[in-house]
C-alpha cells in the first residue's frame, strides 16, 4: 500500500479517535470583549452548565480589542480540536466589510456550532442630557452639531453600526466614542461622562429599571416584551429601521464534525433548560439554538447585510 495512502488513513483514524475521546481536557470559550458585557454573560451562563455533560471544566477567557477581531484571529488560528471556541457576535460579521485588512474570514475560517440568541439594541440617554424622547434628542443634536457623543462597545460592533445607521437616517452629527467593551461604556454613561449610547438590552436593563438611564427607543422593528412601553425607531418615523445583534458559538474551521455535533447538542440542551431560558428572555434576549447549517447560512446573510450598512454609512477602519 502506498505510503501516502497509509498516511491519510492514519490521519483519518487519529481524527476519529480524537473525536470519540473528546473532551479529554479543559475547553475554552473565548469572548471578544471584557467581562460584564452581553457576550461575556452569555458565555459564562452556557459554560457553567456545559462542564457537567462534557465531563471537563469549561472556562471563559476574555480577549478584547479591535471590535472583536483580536479574539477572532486567535481562535481562527487555534487547533481545530474543539478545545478553543469563540462566542461570536454580529461584530465579526460587520468587520468583514468595515476593516480593510483582516487576518481571518468569518465564513471560511470557522465551523459554526449554534446561534445562541438574538437581541435588539436600545437607544438610551443619561438624565443630564435633558431629553425625554427621540424627537427632543434630534432637536438637540441638530441645534448643536457635533456636541453630542454616543458610546459603544467598540469600533465595528453592532451598537457602533446602529449609531452610524441612525446618523444616516436622521442626518444628525453625533460623535462616536469607542470603548474596549460595553461594560466600561455603560459605566461612563451611568456616571454622566457620555450623554447617550446604543447597546444590547441585557447589560442596560438593570440601569433602566433603576432609573439611572432613560430608554428612548429600541432598534428592532417590533417592541420587546421586557420593555413594552419603549417605542421602536421604526414607529417613530425612521421607516424600516432594523438593527439587531446575535451571539453564537463557533470553532476553528476543520474541527471534526463529530465534535461540532456533540457541542451543538449540549449547548442547545443548555439553552432550552427552563432556568436558562427564563434568565435570558428576562434580559431581553430571543433564544435561537439552530443547527450548524442554519447558523452558517445566517452568518453569510449577516455578512452581506452589514456590508450594505457599512457602505451606506460610509464607515471604514484601516
Amino acid at each position: 500500500m502506498p505510503r501516502i495512502l497509509l498516511a491519510l488513513i492514519g490521519l483519518v483514524t487519529a481524527g476519529l479517535v480524537s473525536a470519540q475521546s473528546y473532551p479529554a481536557r479543559q475547553v475554552r470559550i473565548v469572548v471578544p470583549f471584557p467581562p460584564g458585557g452581553t457576550s461575556d454573560i452569555l458565555a459564562r451562563t452556557i459554560g457553567a452548565r456545559l462542564a457537567a455533560p462534557l465531563g471537563q471544566p469549561v472556562v471563559v477567557e476574555n480577549r478584547p480589542g479591535a471590535g472583536g477581531n483580536i479574539a477572532a484571529d486567535h481562535v481562527a488560528k487555534s487547533a481545530p480540536d474543539g478545545y478553543t471556541l469563540i462566542m461570536g457576535t454580529s461584530s465579526l460579521a460587520i468587520s468583514q466589510s468595515l476593516y480593510s485588512k483582516l487576518t481571518y474570514n468569518l465564513v471560511q475560517d470557522f465551523a459554526p456550532i449554534t446561534q445562541a440568541v438574538n437581541y435588539t439594541n436600545l437607544l438610551v440617554v443619561h438624565p443630564s442630557a435633558g431629553v425625554s424622547n427621540v424627537a427632543e434628542l434630534l432637536a438637540l443634536a441638530k441645534a448643536k452639531p457635533g456636541s453630542l457623543s454616543y458610546g459603544t462597545a467598540g469600533n465595528g460592533t453592532p451598537p457602533h453600526m446602529t449609531g452610524e445607521l441612525f446618523k444616516a437616517y436622521t442626518g444628525v452629527n453625533i460623535l462616536h466614542i469607542p470603548y474596549k467593551g460595553g461594560a466600561p461604556a455603560i459605566a461612563d454613561l451611568v456616571g454622566g461622562q457620555i450623554p447617550m449610547m446604543f447597546d444590547n438590552v441585557p447589560p442596560l436593563l438593570p440601569h433602566v429599571r433603576a432609573g439611572r438611564i432613560k430608554p428612548l427607543a429600541v432598534t428592532s422593528l417590533a417592541r420587546i416584551a421586557v420593555l413594552p412601553e419603549v417605542p421602536t425607531l421604526h414607529e417613530l418615523g425612521l421607516k424600516d429601521f432594523d438593527a439587531v445583534g446575535w451571539n453564537g458559538l463557533l470553532a476553528p474551521a476543520g474541527t471534526p464534525r463529530e465534535i461540532v455535533s456533540r457541542l451543538h447538542a449540549e449547548v442547545v440542551k443548555v439553552l432550552r433548560a427552563p432556568e436558562v431560558r427564563d434568565q435570558l428572555t428576562s434580559q431581553g434576549a430571543d433564544i435561537v439554538g439552530n443547527s450548524p447549517e442554519e447558523f452558517s447560512a445566517w452568518i453569510k446573510a449577516e455578512v452581506k447585510k452589514w456590508a450594505e450598512v457599512v457602505k451606506v454609512s460610509g464607515a471604514k477602519i484601516d
